[in-house]
């Protein structure tokens, strides 16, 4: 059947027209198929409710539990689940280890009825009954309507890097338990790498000692933890993937054992070391073996660490570009744009999904609007997306590896592309040319707006409306129009990603202008980035009074606006060095003046060589917010308008 959605919108007021458009207008990502019930009741929580559900599913019960619901024996309101052979216009193909995730829901008065497939499936409704109660003042409830939904693409997921950066189980556990909201059903757990191993292996204690480490010194993760998240997780309908990566990246290794991992010795050790992983993830179906960026000196050590996985009883996901034979392993996953698709396995696609080079506005937009390796859904040779955040360069804290790498709105982003299926184009033939303009992608921002400010209203995330902000860039004596917080006039990777000024050569200068229309004097914030600093690279910071080391200056009304006071100000930082006040999610907003009526801002782009600096991203964000930087200003950004009285 064609992957387009079905949204069949006949919204009556339940309690008004505008509480019954807020509770179905935020579901995230959107559903394939809805009706509203003209006419319906909703269904009120906070009340004795009978939940009859063959599958005992625990999400089900938290969320009803969570809105006030007591489960009793005998209740004239009801909640049904059942089990059934197939979903009517659904779509599924196979993948090994991820059960059919179709589900029906039907809301009235007094019953919400769900149909599944598989009990992952109920755990999919419950997911969406869980937004469908957000956002009530007091006692809520959930819509008349008829909900049936089905992801396009069976894996949608996120990879932390923990092996160079420790990341707190809990707070491990907190985005699991935040993400699976918006139904990211996958974790890869990448946990041991150059700077630390952080899964214990209680055969080698030395692994984890702190004097094998370079970073974070001393933390890793119990196997017990292991088997603690992992079935947390499993609660919230998310598998976890856990990557030791070999034989590449394990300097860690040899700091311990003494001996390189390509060895006879190194190859014996490894066994038992998987053996182990695998005792304390006993629910994952995957185990990921890396196998990348290495030099091969031992030809039979990737063969012969997949067949013993394979004996262990699980399968193998190995990365792509690999120095395997990717066609040994179960599952490969594409990293960078010589990562290719294998034929007759499933991949996953997270060629330009990798967060630590994103910015916080364009690369969001653009990702959301990409389709999937050029494929609108799923297959088996297609499993689907992961987002991954790579910890090259530390970081000051757990949050900083949020919020600077834009991780919530991009992984929720990716998900909601995942799970809808669609998209415009490829990134490589779609691009960044301003895709904050695109219908489907201001739907998109209003619906994770909402959800910031509720489910995700404690979380560290830079990211406002920006779909409103448009710009004049003139470069050669002509005008070019943009929309977007954040914009590229030429791509990190230029030769692959189209933006706005493709032909742009060194020495050229680009001019940024709009007018702000403020209904009055007021004090605002502004979110000012003129260099985005990947976080895997080792830059150069602007000299003290520059904004960037290209040059750049901006103007508000005339007035210059100051650059900030660098903590780092002419130094090239090292990754051991943490990232301070470089990127703009890091710091406070810049607090300006807006006059009443029009304000003028621009901007003077300089494109030249950065020395110091490898990716060299031509490129601004611009955005007035309140002073605290969270809320974008409903402010109409009109370039074109005529000062002229």
């Amino acid at each position: 059947m064609p992957m387009k959605r079905t949204i069949l919108i006949a919204f009556v007021a339940l309690l008004t027209t505008g509480i019954a458009k807020a509770r179905t207008n935020h579901l995230l990502p959107q559903p394939q198929q809805i009706t509203a019930k003209v006419g319906g009741r909703l269904f009120a929580l906070g009340r004795k409710v009978t939940l009859s559900d063959p599958t005992a599913c625990w999400m089900l019960r938290h969320v009803l539990e969570e809105n006030g619901c007591e489960l009793v024996a005998k209740s004239k309101y009801k909640i049904e689940v059942r089990l059934v052979d197939d979903i009517p216009g659904s779509y599924d193909y196979h993948l090994e280890g991820y059960e059919n995730e179709a589900y029906r829901l039907d809301v009235s008065e007094n019953l919400i009825s769900i149909e599944a497939v598989t009990p992952t499936g109920v755990i999919r409704a419950a997911q969406t009954l869980q937004q469908l109660a957000e956002g009530y003042q007091g006692r809520c409830g959930i819509e008349a309507v008829t909900i049936t939904d089905w992801p396009a693409f069976k894996l949608r997921g996120f990879m932390h890097d923990t092996g160079r950066s420790f990341i707190p189980l809990d707070d491990l556990k907190r985005q699991i338990r935040l993400l699976s909201r918006f139904k990211v059903n996958t974790f890869h757990w990448h946990l041991t790498e150059n700077q630390a191993w952080r899964f214990e292996v209680k055969g080698y204690p030395l692994l984890t000692s702190a004097a094998s480490m370079t970073r974070h010194k001393g933390q890793f993760y119990t196997q017990e933890q292991c088997r603690e998240l992992e079935a947390y997780a499993r609660q919230y309908g998310i598998t976890v993937i856990p990557e030791i990566d070999m034989p590449g990246h394990s300097a860690a290794f040899e700091r311990a054992m003494g001996h390189p991992m390509q060895s006879e010795q190194g190859l014996r050790e490894m066994k038992y070391i998987l053996a182990e992983l695998a005792d304390a993830f006993p629910l994952a179906p995957y185990l990921h073996l890396g196998a990348d960026e290495v030099n091969i000196t031992m030809s039979a050590f990737i063969p012969a660490m997949i067949d013993w996985a394979h004996k262990l009883g699980r399968k193998v996901v190995v990365w792509n570009p690999t120095k395997a034979d990717p066609t040994q392993a179960d599952m490969v996953q594409l990293w960078s744009t010589a990562g290719r698709l294998v034929k007759g396995r499933p991949n996953i696609d997270c060629r330009y999904n990798y967060l630590n080079h994103f910015d916080s506005f364009a690369d969001v937009a653009a990702i959301y609007l990409s389709n999937i390796y050029y494929a609108p859904r799923g297959s088996e040779e297609l499993a689907g997306t992961m987002s991954c955040v790579w910890n090259d360069h530390v970081l000051p804290t757990a949050d900083d590896i949020l919020r600077q790498n834009a991780f919530y709105p991009a992984v929720v982003a990716s998900a909601s592309r995942a799970w809808q299926g669609g998209g415009e184009q490829y990134i490589e033939t779609l691009g960044v040319v301003s895709p904050a303009k695109n219908a489907d992608f201001i739907a998109w921002e209003e619906r994770f707006l909402f959800h910031k400010s509720h489910a995700l209203s404690d979380e560290p995330i830079a990211y406002v409306r920006q779909s409103h902000v448009n710009w004049k860039v003139t470069y050669r004596g002509r005008d070019y129009q943009a929309t977007g917080a954040g914009v590229y006039l030429n791509h990190t990777w230029r030769n692959v990603i189209p933006s706005l000024l493709p032909q742009a050569q060194f020495g050229d200068t680009a001019w940024v202008e709009t007018r702000v229309f403020s209904p009055d004097s007021q004090k605002v914030g502004a979110l000012i980035e003129l260099q985005n600093y990947s976080r895997s690279e080792q830059d150069s910071v602007p000299e003290y009074g520059r904004w960037d080391c290209k040059g750049s200056r901006l103007w508000l009304n005339n007035v210059e606006i100051l650059a900030p006071i660098w903590k780092n100000h002419g130094q090239r930082i090292d990754r051991e060095t943490p990232l301070a006040d470089e990127n703009m999610a890091a710091r406070k907003p810049v607090i300006l003046h807006l006059e009443k009526g029009w304000n003028t801002v621009r901007m003077q782009l300089p494109y030249v060589p950065t020395p110091g600096i490898r990716l060299n991203k031509w490129m601004f964000t611009f955005v007035f917010t309140d002073p605290e930087g969270q809320r974008a200003l409903d402010l109409d950004y009109d370039p074109f308008h005529d000062n002229t009285p």
